[in-house]
């Protein structure tokens, strides 16, 4: 603590050595600041306010079926790009606050001195936006204003046409882009589609799943073929065996007509079995009205028809009457089964042939498919796309002819002018009676940054032990100062000056400060 006063010591005994020097800066910062406030030129403000009502009714109502940009984003943005070269030129010839200027250097200073203090405040929620400009001269700020109110609104209201114009002209442009882009695709799937015909992979299943089910069918036409041809054979047997019994019916008794008329019906019963399997696999595949299956209902009903025939006759077998006729007839009914069969048979073998070549081509073309299938879903994939893109863009561009209609009534968003430019009475910069105190506090301090830095600058030693620290050697003795009393009359009246500066330049400040401040009290 007590290094520390004795460092504070040294240091203030530095700056005491440079106090005129100190008093000099703070004179002269006085006397340039003192200058700047009394010459420096008043500046009026002037401001309007315009109101932007961006809440319709049309909007709710054309919710969904429009594109409604954000008024409040747009008039914010709006509002940020207005304070634009092109608009601050048009400006600045049109109020005349180019009058005088020469070169083009003066000319662009100018231009960015507009552009600093041009200024549009407000916005946010309450949608109030302030327009403020200052100048030396009250009308010629008012008449900037003014000009930039009408600018604003102008610029508000003319861009909403405007950009809908651009965008409905940009839609055009894509919707022509993606219409020679849709007839171009449309054009490459007609002639992969026509090149490959026959060969084009299935809509909506893949070449492998076609193979597996042309497999399948395959398969299943050799099985029915197998059980048409089972038939066919029963059909066969049945009608030798009808052979051989009929020559021999005529030459045996009642007993033997029996037997041999047992071996029938049980014949017929197999054949009836048959019959019906082979109808329940064609009623699995065909409709009633497919012809195999009505010739198969046919013969059933015929072999049916037999049966009951061979039962009734059996009473008249046992007394010993003769059944040659009914023999002819069962073979004749047979005769037609077995025509039925072999055609049965035949149509099966057919369509087994026709799914094995199917099969056989598919399979030939199991290296050439994938292939083609993958240009095909290529192909397929940009057309939709550019159909997609094409659709989208026309519905946008009748939504974006739905929106200019929209925003061309009046309401959607509109402009009020809600308090016309006026000039403030009282010149609002500069604030002489801040600045002038401010002013005085900041010529003090600059003095005595002076002192401290000249204290720093050219050090002086005024006791054995910082001699010492700042040279390393050892101190063997040290003179004191005696203070004659002429000396002391001089220092006397060096402090007695001191403090009068000091004072005066308190005292200048203090009449600046009450001359300024009766001067806004008149003008008030």
């Amino acid at each position: 603590m007590e290094e520390i006063q004795r460092q504070a010591i040294i240091v203030l005994r530095g700056m005491w050595k440079h106090r005129w020097l100190g008093v000099f800066v703070a004179w002269v910062v006085a006397a340039i600041s003192l200058g700047a406030l009394f010459f420096v030129k008043d500046k009026f403000e002037a401001s309007a306010r315009i109101y932007v009502n961006t809440a319709s009714i049309l909007k709710p109502l054309m919710q969904g079926m429009t594109v409604q940009p954000n008024d409040d984003e747009r008039i914010k943005m709006l509002s940020r790009v207005l304070i634009s070269r092109p608009n601050i030129e048009t400006l600045i010839q049109s109020t005349g606050l180019d009058t005088g200027v020469s070169g083009k250097e003066e000319y662009e200073r100018l231009v960015d001195q507009v552009s600093r203090v041009l200024e549009i405040r407000g916005g946010g929620r309450d949608n109030i936006y302030t327009l403020v400009y200052r100048d030396t001269h009250p009308d010629r700020a008012k008449k900037v204003v003014q000009l930039f109110s009408t600018m604003f609104i102008e610029s508000g209201q003319g861009g909403k046409v405007g950009e809908t114009d651009a965008a409905k002209q940009f839609i055009d442009e894509q919707i022509s882009v993606y219409e020679k882009k849709l007839e171009d695709a449309e054009a490459r799937l007609k002639e992969f589609r026509l090149k490959y015909l026959g060969m084009s992979p299935g809509e909506g299943a893949g070449f492998f799943t076609r193979l597996s089910e042309a497999s399948t069918q395959l398969s299943r036409a050799q099985l029915e073929l197998r059980e048409a041809e089972n038939s066919r054979d029963a059909f066969r047997r049945g009608l030798v065996s009808s052979e051989e019994a009929t020559p021999n019916a005529s030459g045996v008794n009642a007993g033997a007509a029996g037997t041999a008329n047992s071996a029938s019906l049980t014949d017929i019963d197999g054949r009836l079995e048959s019959m019906r399997r082979n109808l329940d696999v064609l009623l699995q595949r065909f409709t009633e009205n497919h012809p195999d299956v009505i010739g198969s209902r046919r013969v059933l009903k015929e072999l049916e028809e037999q049966r009951q025939q061979i039962i009734k006759t059996r009473p008249r077998e046992s007394i010993g009457a003769p059944t040659m006729l009914n023999g002819a007839r069962a073979s004749e009914q047979l005769k037609v089964s077995l025509a039925a069969a072999e055609a049965a048979v035949a149509s099966l073998r057919i369509r087994v042939a026709e799914y094995q070549m199917r099969y056989n081509q598919l399979k030939s073309s199991a290296t050439l498919m994938p292939q083609l299938e993958a240009e095909l879903a290529q192909l397929n994939r940009d057309y939709e796309v550019n159909k997609k893109n094409y659709e989208s863009l026309v519905a946008r561009r009748e939504s974006a002819n739905l929106s200019g209609a929209m925003q061309s009534v009046s309401g959607v968003a509109d402009f009020r002018l809600v308090d016309p430019p006026r000039v403030s009475p009282q010149p609002v910069s500069p604030n002489r009676r801040l600045l002038m105190p401010l002013a005085f506090f900041i010529a003090i301090a600059l003095g005595l940054a002076t002192m401290f830095a000249m204290q720093g600058i050219r050090p002086t030693f005024y006791d054995r032990r910082a001699l010492s620290e700042a040279t390393g050697l050892p101190i063997l003795g040290a003179v004191s100062l005696v203070t004659s009393p002429s000396q002391k009359a001089i220092e006397r009246k060096n402090m007695f000056l001191l403090v009068g500066s000091l004072g005066l330049l308190a005292v200048v400040y203090a009449v600046g400060y009450v001359l300024i401040s009766m001067l806004s009290a008149r003008l008030a």
